[in-house]
């Protein structure tokens, strides 16, 4: 298994049915509280391994997290009212690197994470296939519509959350 990838590199599915839908926002709405179980009885000194070698700390993975996720949220948002509109990436090593991304308590993203899921939620749950279907751009991957990101960040919150319970079964923790 490569440890980059716990559960395996995205792949949207062929089809984006209504079932599939709705298991991926299943899978956003239990993002904090799986994230939180995963973190549950470490100390600084775990928080503050990298998961991989050469990889972030448990801590940087924490912070990541609603740093990526807000910024999905607002891309959700642009998309809905937008007409393809362009979306901004950035640079997530970097923000990683950042000081609060290094030494917050990881408490602090779970508080943000929590209401940003419920109010993204929310949203996700009132889009129609036809919402769904909306397009953005991009800058790396082209046009993609609303469907393809769904699917990449019901992946990404159990991607995040199995680097470290792959971490706490390798270690013992």
């Amino acid at each position: 298994m490569d440890p980059r990838y716990p559960i395996g590199k995205y792949t949207p599915p062929q089809e984006a049915t209504p079932a599939l839908r709705q298991q991926a926002i299943d899978s956003i709405a239990a993002t904090p509280a799986k994230l939180k179980a995963a973190l549950s009885g470490l100390n600084d000194a775990q928080l503050d391994t990298p998961y991989r070698d050469g990889g972030w700390t448990v801590r940087q993975v924490v912070h990541h997290v609603p740093d990526s996720h807000l910024n999905a949220y607002v891309r959700f948002r642009l998309a809905l009212t937008e007409n393809q509109p362009t979306i901004k990436p950035y640079e997530e090593a970097r923000w990683a690197e950042l000081a609060d991304a290094k030494s917050a308590p990881v408490a602090v993203s779970l508080a943000l994470l929590e209401p940003l899921h419920d109010r993204w939620v929310r949203l996700l749950r009132s889009l129609t296939a036809a919402d769904f279907a909306r397009t953005f751009v991009h800058p790396e991957h082209g046009v993609r519509t609303l469907d393809w990101m769904l699917f990449l960040y019901a992946w990404h919150g159990r991607h995040h959350t199995a680097h470290i319970t792959e971490l706490r079964e390798q270690k013992g923790w």
